[in-house]
């Protein structure tokens, strides 16, 4: 696994540049997700501001709903939700993909015509997912602070001034450059993990579900292992 990353850190700035390919896994990877990505953090923010809603009421501290819901998308729910999203979406169908031309034998004949599979196959998604994740979390971030203000202002009758004022002045700009960093480093996993199990799929069909199966398990604890890490990093050892 690690040395499918280097090959395909190196095929990045290697020519020749397949752009048609590019686009065409942006378009499948981002624009095909954005709507379940967009449903998704609406209802997150709107029940991590009722239940925000339930403790701080019994404190009277109905003011801090605002921030507390904020930080908590920009900084973790936002990049790890729709990591997840978009792992289980596009890790699975990345990992049967390969894991079918595998078994069909059609990475081989790539090999054959002197065409290196990780830079036609592997490369187009790789850069891709690190496009498309960090717009994918910008837009998650936006709509879960909407379900919060929604439900804030809707439901706890919280003014839409003071709401936002109280969104706005606790975040700073290294909560968004995290939860954009996070984004990156999760899409390189999904892709490396979801090529990785794709390229050793065995076995017929059978061997292509496996594969699908593994990708995505192994996708969510690696994502989720990555966000603690990177977490404790960013706020208590380098802050």
């Amino acid at each position: 696994m690690c040395l499918l990353w280097v090959r395909t850190l190196s095929g990045v700035f290697a020519p020749p540049f397949r752009s048609a390919n590019l686009v065409y896994e942006l378009w499948k990877i981002g624009v095909q997700s954005w709507f379940i990505v967009f449903l998704t953090s609406l209802f997150i923010g709107m029940v991590l501001t009722f239940q925000s809603a339930y403790q701080m009421q019994k404190l009277a501290a109905e003011i801090y709903i605002a921030s507390l819901v904020s930080l908590s998308v920009v900084r973790e729910i936002g990049p790890i939700m729709t990591a997840l999203i978009v792992a289980g979406r596009m890790g699975s169908a990345i990992a049967a993909e390969l894991g079918t031309m595998k078994v069909t034998e059609q990475i081989d004949a790539l090999q054959a015509l002197a065409t290196d599979p990780v830079r036609y196959l592997v490369v187009p998604r790789f850069l891709a997912l690190l496009i498309a994740l960090p717009v994918l979390t910008l837009l998650a971030d936006a709509v879960g602070i909407l379900g919060g203000f929604l439900v804030g202002t809707l439901r706890l009758d919280i003014m839409p001034s003071l709401y936002w004022k109280m969104t706005t002045f606790p975040l700073l700009m290294k909560d968004l450059n995290t939860g954009l960093l996070k984004s990156v480093i999760f899409g390189m996993i999904i892709c490396i993990v979801s090529c990785y199990e794709g390229f050793r799929t065995e076995g017929g069909a059978e061997g292509v579900g496996r594969a699908t199966t593994r990708a995505v398990v192994s996708s969510f604890i690696l994502i989720i292992a990555a966000d603690c890490l990177f977490t404790a990093l960013f706020y208590f050892v380098l802050r």
